[in-house]
This record gives C-alpha cells, sequence and structure tokens, in this order.
C-alpha cells in the first residue's frame, strides 16, 4: 500500500479512473430488444445460453421455498431473522406520512403513495447473498409495496440457492423468478407472459445488469448504478493495527477495482497497518482479488489531526466510512458525505452488510455527495393535492394571469381569467 501525505492524495484523486468500463450497451441493447418482442421464449434461451440451464417454468413454486428453508440450518435461520428483526426496526422510522395544509376557503397538501410492484436484482447462480434480499425487501414491505418479487439466476441444475429462498420467506418477498443478467432486467421492465411488469428495480449486479438498468431507466426507476465497494477508515494512534487491517480488507476482496482508504494522524500505526494487510491477505479465500484491490488502489494517507482527516474524508465521499478514535460521535458531526458510517474502534463495517439494520445498499464512486443509503424513501412516491372555494379562486386569479402574462404563456392566463368571466355573466 502506497503510504501519502494528504495533499498527495488529493491530487492523486483528480487522476483516479474508476475502473476501465467494457462497452457491452449493444449487446445490453439487443437483449433487451429481444424479451420485448419474445418475452418468455427469449427470456429461457437466454437462461440457457447465459446461465447454462434448460428451465420450463420461471416462477419458482411454493413447494420449492418450504423445501430450501427447511434445509438451511436453524442456526442460520435464527440470524437471519435477527437481522431481519433489527432491519425493520431501522427502517420503520423512515415512514414518512403526508400533511394537509388548510385555511377557510383553501386545502392543499401532499399524500405518501407507495409504489405498487418492486422487482429485486440478487445475484445468484454459485453466489449466494441472502443479506441483500433482506435490505432490499424490507425496506419495500415497509414502504407498503403491493408486490415485491426477486429476480435470480438459477444453478445449472435449474434451483436456487436454498439461503436466497429462505431469506426471501423471512423479508416476505411474493414471487420469485429463475432469471439473471440483463434479460432478468428486462423481463422486470417490460413484463412478460410470466413475468409482471414493475415499478421499480433495485439491487446489485455485473456490467450487464448495470447496462441494462441504465438503458429501462425512465421505463422504470432504478435505485442505482453502484461502482466497486468502497471503505474509508480514519483512525488515531492508539487504534489496532490487526482490526484497521482485517475492516480494510473486507472490501478489498469484493473486486480488484474496490478501494480500501486508511487515513491516519500517526505514522506508526500506518506502518503497522501496511505489514498487517499484507500478513492477513495471505490467510483469506480471496486473497488474489484482495491483494490487486491493495496493490492498485489500497492507499495510506497521513494528516495533520483527525479534523484533518474528516476533512479528507468528506472530499472522498466513500461508500463505507469507519471512525476509530476514543470520541467517534464529537466527530460524526462534521461528516458530511458518506453513505454509512461506523463509530468506534468495535464497529466493524461488516455489522452494516449483514447485522446492525442500517441499509447496505449505498451510494459509491463519490456519490454520496448528493446521493443516500436505500431506503424506504426509495418505494414511495409523493403526490400533490390543491382546493380552493370561487371566492378564493376569484381573489388570486388576476395575479395568476399576470404572471403567465410575464412568462408569456397567454393560455394559462386565459385559464385564470376565464372563471371571472363567467361569474361576470
Amino acid at each position: 500500500m502506497k503510504i501519502l501525505k494528504k495533499e498527495e492524495y488529493i491530487e492523486e484523486l483528480k487522476t483516479i479512473k474508476v475502473a476501465e468500463k467494457q462497452d457491452v450497451s449493444d449487446i445490453v441493447t439487443g437483449v433487451i430488444n429481444n424479451i420485448k418482442e419474445n418475452g418468455d421464449k427469449a427470456l429461457l434461451e437466454y437462461e440457457l445460453k447465459f446461465d447454462k440451464v434448460n428451465l420450463t417454468n420461471l416462477l419458482v413454486t411454493d413447494e420449492e421455498i418450504e423445501k430450501a428453508y427447511n434445509s438451511v440450518p436453524k442456526k442460520f435461520i435464527k440470524i437471519l431473522e435477527k437481522s431481519a428483526k433489527n432491519i425493520k426496526r431501522f427502517h420503520s422510522k423512515q415512514v414518512r406520512k403526508g400533511f394537509t395544509l388548510k385555511t377557510k376557503n383553501t386545502t392543499i397538501g401532499q399524500k405518501i403513495i407507495p409504489i405498487e410492484r418492486a422487482g429485486l436484482y440478487v445475484p445468484g447462480g454459485t453466489a449466494a447473498y441472502p443479506s441483500t434480499v433482506l435490505m432490499n425487501a424490507i425496506p419495500a414491505k415497509i414502504a407498503g409495496v403491493s408486490e415485491i418479487c426477486i429476480a435470480t439466476p438459477p444453478r445449472k441444475d435449474g434451483t436456487i440457492n436454498e439461503v436466497i429462498l429462505a431469506a426471501a420467506k423471512i423479508a416476505g418477498v411474493d414471487k420469485i423468478y429463475k432469471m439473471g443478467g440483463a434479460q432478468a432486467i428486462a423481463a422486470l421492465a417490460y413484463g412478460t407472459e410470466t413475468v409482471k411488469k414493475v415499478d421499480k428495480i433495485v439491487g446489485p449486479g455485473n456490467i450487464f445488469v448495470a447496462e441494462a438498468k441504465r438503458q429501462v431507466y425512465g421505463i422504470v426507476s432504478i435505485d442505482m448504478i453502484a461502482g466497486p465497494s468502497e471503505i474509508t477508515i480514519l483512525a488515531d494512534g492508539k487504534s489496532n493495527p490487526k482490526f484497521v487491517a482485517a475492516d480494510l480488507l473486507s472490501q478489498a476482496e469484493h473486486d480488484k477495482n474496490a478501494r480500501a482508504i486508511l487515513i491516519t494522524d500517526s505514522k506508526e500505526l500506518a506502518n503497522k497497518v501496511e505489514k498487517e494487510v499484507y500478513n492477513q491477505v495471505e490467510k483469506l479465500k480471496r486473497k488474489e482479488i484482495a491483494k490487486a484491490s491493495i496493490d492498485n488502489n489500497g492507499r495510506i494517507v497521513l494528516v495533520a489531526s483527525m479534523d484533518d482527516g474528516i476533512d479528507l474524508a468528506n472530499i472522498i465521499a466513500p461508500e463505507h466510512l469507519e471512525i476509530s478514535t476514543d470520541d467517534p460521535f464529537s466527530l460524526l458531526e462534521k461528516v458530511k458525505n458518506a453513505g454509512s458510517v461506523f463509530l468506534g474502534r468495535f464497529s466493524a463495517e461488516v455489522l452494516g452488510d449483514y447485522y446492525a439494520g442500517p441499509n447496505h445498499t449505498l451510494p459509491t464512486c463519490g456519490t454520496a455527495r448528493f446521493s443516500s443509503p436505500l431506503s424506504v424513501d426509495d418505494f414511495i412516491k409523493k403526490t400533490q393535492f390543491a382546493y380552493y372555494t370561487d371566492n378564493a379562486f376569484k381573489k388570486c386569479a388576476k395575479s395568476i394571469a399576470y404572471f403567465a402574462n410575464k412568462e408569456g404563456l397567454t393560455g394559462h392566463a386565459k385559464s385564470a381569467l376565464v372563471r371571472l368571466e363567467e361569474t361576470d355573466e
């Protein structure tokens, strides 16, 4: 890992590219158009081509869900249920209420309405991410979404990983489709004979999934286009280098393009963490990925103070920010840009991935400057309403018409004045 001064890293940030992006737009466009035209037939063909599975039915049955749930170790079911409980507890506090403002002759207000159908993409096949199921489905459920469905790639024998199905049952998912990749996103966006069109698609995926989400945006809503995982750790000299190194590697193992950054005011800690990172990486199952991430993107940045470090963290706007100090809450007040913040020496980022309750679907690549974690808000929409009595409208009609004429919109002005004309007659 390179050890840099703050000013050096700020200069480096200006030149950083997230990753070399493969252009798959034409391939994805072709997939989407085929799904639009041929529906289930195209879906089944793509599942055979890309996921190497010959399906006859895209929908997971209730029997398959029950069998999967009962096959998962009871210990893990209890952990999933506890995690789900924590997620519900946190996200229930995000529920919004509408409002009404009344005078004697007017009423205006706002209604909160849940979207009708949400589609959750969950990576599958050889991998299994039940945490993604819980983090996406539970906020949608709390928001009041009428129908929540999951799209996830099947294994080669046509089954879905048992822990994904178990998590879906715990979270209250309504339907689960055996489909992955760009074809799944297209099916959710446009609908097929089997798959119902949804209103919003959320969840992570590979480059084809991300591009498909980008292309169907506008037909449906999406959560975000996520980049590689990121962690920034702000740590003082009292921090345990083993803890810091382990937390850096927890994100580095995600992706060769992941970015793990330590900011510290202690040269001694910097040297110890660098050594510890290379000791620990050799013991990881995904050591090749983690090592590539650390070698290419891992950085240790020396700053003059913790306040100086917070300033740098706000410039980075990381997906995950750990603050490893004795009084982390005093620094929390100064955090302006971060997806999720973990406070104290024992609040490892993995708390957020699985258990604590705050969502793990977070803005990446500096977008925490203007974006937020996935929440109940992502599954609602707002509509406004206004009511004026005839007398109330007459009092403001000429002002409205004057305003409209100033913008050159005489039709708007007429719409206001015609009501005065009709009354005069």
